[in-house]
């Protein structure tokens, strides 16, 4: 059952940055600085990125899962707050760091970070229902 939910809390994550970034699409290219075609569409675009989206959700659902565990974390309301917490206070400052020394944008941020608070949440969240 661990497995499984594991699995679910990152497609639910990997499905929550897809809308997330389909939504923000053009903005992200804008502040990433990424070359895109007439269409709006990535010039250099692979499938790459995708699977190492996928298995970094993976990756973030069964570190959190642990944790979840270790520290008695078993509702959803608990699971949303400790998720939101995680995205919010580990992951984004770590994101604004990079993006700083890197002279990005601080919209880039915004966006990569919003997503990493509010994924992390979703994540959080569905771990603890079942």
């Amino acid at each position: 059952m661990e497995l499984i939910n594991v699995i679910v809390a990152a497609a639910a994550g990997f499905a929550f940055g897809a809308g997330w970034y389909m939504t923000l699409a053009k903005p992200w290219t804008e502040a990433a600085g990424i070359e895109v075609d007439e269409n709006g569409r990535p010039v250099n675009e692979s499938a790459g990125p995708y699977i190492m989206a996928a298995i970094a959700m993976l990756f973030v659902a069964g570190m959190m899962r642990h944790v979840f565990s270790l520290a008695g974390i078993d509702t959803i309301d608990k699971g949303l707050i400790s998720g939101l917490g995680i995205g919010l206070f580990f992951i984004s400052p770590w994101i604004m760091i990079n993006n700083a020394y890197g002279g990005r944008p601080f919209k880039l941020t915004l966006i990569d970070g919003g997503y990493a608070t509010f994924g992390c949440a979703l994540i959080g969240a569905v771990l603890t229902v079942f």
